[in-house]
């Protein structure tokens, strides 16, 4: 049980340096992500293969894990549009987002009990977005895109729920991001024509990064997040992936000094979020079921 709570925090600590290498990618968003998963997919395959797990489960499991897949894909593209278009601190900040979306969405999708204090908790979360998007305006336009991004995680890490009570983590890893891969290949050059990027291929620099981004942060840091959420309900999976704006921001602050360009009230919302993941976390470890719905 315990090993599992560490498993999640490791993987929001991988999770919470995506960011900062977003930056430091200068590809536009779509492109990044589609290389991101390519490789990560890559990689995957190879290793199952080489481990001799089975490579296609039944035909709707197949499809429903190529589907939860496309929406990570999705996901990511928001997410690393509201850093290009914001800052990397906003964009990990409207992450937090994912607590007030999992609250009512986890019992809409999955017919559990809604929970008041998730609820609250989610609120609290959503006050300090609005916080930072009251008194932060410049950054408006990351922020909607930020809280889209969440939108789309919630939704696919409680549809993951069902699937990952039947698959091991490894699998359901490999085809999410197979099938993030060809959903963003399919919608490429839609999202060209929209946005056009002056690069389609990654420089010598990008491609080193993007072999970080893919092998740590996302084979290591997705499957043992899947794992977690084998044993973990949705809600506190989502509400300790709260702390991936906190680790990514104090990097940012490190590497980039975006402190420097922050107001008061970023500072005020950010404190709001990272109160209510201390919350959560003391309201599993004392009722000693951290990992029951």
């Amino acid at each position: 049980m315990k090993k599992a709570f560490l498993e999640l925090h490791i993987a929001v600590f991988l999770a919470g340096i995506t960011g900062l290498l977003g930056r430091l990618i200068t590809l536009n968003e779509g492109l990044l992500v589609l290389y991101r998963m390519g490789m990560a997919a890559a990689v995957l395959w190879i290793f199952d293969r080489i481990a001799g797990r089975k490579l296609f489960p039944r035909r709707k499991e197949f499809w429903q894990m190529m589907g939860a897949g496309s929406l990570i894909g999705l996901h990511w593209v928001f997410f690393y549009g509201s850093i290009k278009y914001a800052n990397v601190s906003i964009g990990l900040v409207c992450f937090s987002a994912v607590s007030f979306f999992t609250a009512f969405l986890d019992p809409l999708l999955t017919g559990r009990r809604m929970v008041r204090m998730e609820v609250l908790l989610g609120l609290a979360v959503m006050f300090g977005i609005y916080l930072i998007f009251h008194f932060e305006a410049r950054y408006a336009k990351g922020i909607i895109l930020g809280v889209i991004s969440s939108f789309l995680c919630t939704v696919f890490v409680v549809l993951s729920k069902g699937i990952l009570m039947k698959h091991d983590a490894y699998t359901v890893t490999r085809l999410e991001m197979t099938g993030g891969f060809f959903t963003l290949l399919i919608l490429m050059p839609a999202y060209l024509y929209i946005s056009p990027s002056s690069t389609l291929i990654p420089s010598s620099s990008d491609f080193f990064w993007l072999c970080v981004l893919s092998l740590l942060c996302t084979v290591v840091a997705f499957s043992i997040s899947n794992r977690a959420l084998q044993k973990i309900s949705p809600f506190t999976v989502n509400i300790t992936y709260n702390l991936e704006p906190v680790y990514g921001i104090l990097l940012a602050f490190i590497v980039y000094r975006e402190d420097k360009y922050l107001g008061p009230s970023f500072f005020i919302g950010l404190s709001i979020i990272a109160g209510t993941v201390l919350i959560q976390s003391w309201r599993v470890w004392r009722m000693g079921r951290p990992f029951r719905r």
